[in-house]
């Protein structure tokens, strides 16, 4: 079977997450085609795995400009941009609609294995940029293959978390430990998942927003009516300073400062204890089931019932690896994106708005956009992604000034990465509404500079946009 030419062929954009749905509603914009793979059952799959967290951004803040244009004919309302949604807010009152909107531009049951250009792997050069993309997806019907004039990967790395392990690798044991390990924050609202931790000891590995908010729910639930003798391990790689709980009050985005605190008080009212400077090396089993964590300097620490390991998140390449991609050998983000945000050096607001310059690989016409764009660096925000799909979709169309342009203004300080707590309007209360405040885990946290890397390396819990 014979490509058409590129002209006639689609974009696919693979994920139907706020950044791929976005990307198709610019491409609309802009008269071109596009076609979204999703490999879940539905648009928004991996927002509707943390449906029961909060955003710390408003809905002004995670509402794409062209999305709205495409939604506002169908008899969209739009919610209370000063309002703070949860992910099932996101999904239902945003998400689902964009996708309902886009018809069958959406394929859902979707999974891309693989991408490539049309009879030419990643050693030929010969004739190689003017041959399209070939696309292979995997659905319940079987397999299939499709043609692409270019490719934008929106597909996130919620399905790739990081291990517990605090050298990049999972700790000896932890896979067999597995029945007693989750890398997400629980919802402790469900009825299953609350009896799970309830009167339990957990450990709790991590020191991003996503490690204060399981901590603080560990918390709320040890001081309720059942739930005596539930007990928080926070374990930390680095020690614990002043700007470890984040911006407090003088946080920029209310939610998050207030979630910082609930963090601190969970500490400080004895519902958890920190264990600084540990980095686990093997996981091992008790005689009574139970879980003991190993030390990389030999500390055993006493069992935990159940293990949160909350270390971030990292891209999945593989369905990549036939293209050219220039990736950052650290961050695993695009080369000329990776220097600017650095989690050593920025926080998400200190993050210069860019676009298809620094999105771009020496394979032409492929794109990783949204959290996939940043690796493993944890300091994305929604807006930064509609920015980036914004750009990207008018580099496409050959319109290079508008993709140049920068169309993006973010607030200057801010803990990034991660989600609020899970409801609680009243933490969200503040004078102000922007994104960010000087974060904990992205900057220079006061500790030694030996340390930086180790505080960086353990900051990156799931992006507060999801995608």
């Amino acid at each position: 079977m014979n490509a058409p030419a590129a002209t006639e062929l689609p974009v696919v954009v693979i994920g139907a997450g706020p950044a791929g749905l976005a990307a198709a509603a610019h491409l609309i914009d802009r008269g071109i085609e596009p076609l979204v793979l999703e490999a879940g059952p539905a648009a928004g799959a991996a927002v509707r795995e943390w449906a029961h967290v909060r955003l710390f951004s408003t809905w002004g803040e995670v509402i794409d400009p062209a999305a709205e244009k495409l939604l506002a004919p169908a008899g969209w309302t739009r919610p209370d941009p000063a309002a703070y949604p949860a992910g099932r807010d996101w999904v239902d009152l945003y998400l689902q609609p964009l996708a309902a909107v886009l018809g069958d531009r959406v394929r859902t049951g979707a999974r891309v294995t693989g991408v490539s250009r049309t009879g030419r792997d990643r050693i030929v050069d010969a004739d190689r940029e003017a041959r399209p993309f070939l696309v292979h997806i995997a659905h319940a019907g079987g397999e299939e293959r499709l043609f692409a004039r270019a490719v934008i990967d929106a597909s996130g790395t919620w399905a790739t978390p990081s291990p517990a392990g605090g050298s990049g690798l999972p700790a000896l044991g932890e896979k067999a430990a597995a029945d007693r390990i989750t890398y997400r924050v629980p919802d402790l609202k469900d009825p299953a998942v609350r009896a799970r931790y309830t009167g339990r000891r957990t450990a709790v590995i991590g020191s991003g927003a996503s490690a204060f908010t399981a901590l603080a729910h560990l918390a709320d639930l040890a001081k309720s009516d059942d739930g005596a003798g539930t007990k928080g391990v926070w374990i930390l790689r680095r020690g614990i300073s002043g700007s470890t709980f984040g911006g407090g009050e003088a946080d920029q985005l209310p939610a998050r400062g207030a979630l910082g605190l609930a963090a601190k008080a969970a500490v400080d009212d004895g519902h958890a204890d920190a264990v600084t400077g540990f980095r686990t090396e093997a996981i091992e089993r008790a005689h009574d089931g139970r879980l003991i964590l190993v030390g990389e300097d030999d500390r055993r620490l006493d069992p935990v019932d159940e293990v949160i390991a909350l270390t971030g998140f990292r891209p999945d390449l593989s369905f990549l690896e036939e293209l050219r991609l220039g990736l950052d050998e650290r961050l695993q983000a695009p080369v000329a994106l990776a220097p600017l945000i650095d989690p050593n050096q920025h926080s998400c607001g200190t993050v210069p708005p860019h676009g298809r310059r620094e999105l771009s690989h020496p394979e032409q016409g492929v794109y990783l956009v949204g959290m996939k764009s940043y690796g493993r660096a944890p300091t994305f925000l929604a807006m930064t992604g509609y920015e980036q799909v914004r750009s990207v979709a008018a580099a496409i169309a050959g319109d290079l000034d508008a993709a140049d342009r920068v169309e993006l203004t973010l607030p200057e300080t801010g803990v990034c990465g991660g989600a609020g707590l899970f409801d609680a309007p009243d933490a969200a209360e503040g004078d102000s509404g922007g994104c960010c405040a000087p974060a904990p885990q992205l900057v220079q946290l006061g500790v030694p500079a030996a340390a930086e890397a180790a505080a960086a390396e353990e900051a990156q819990a799931g992006g507060c946009c999801g995608s």
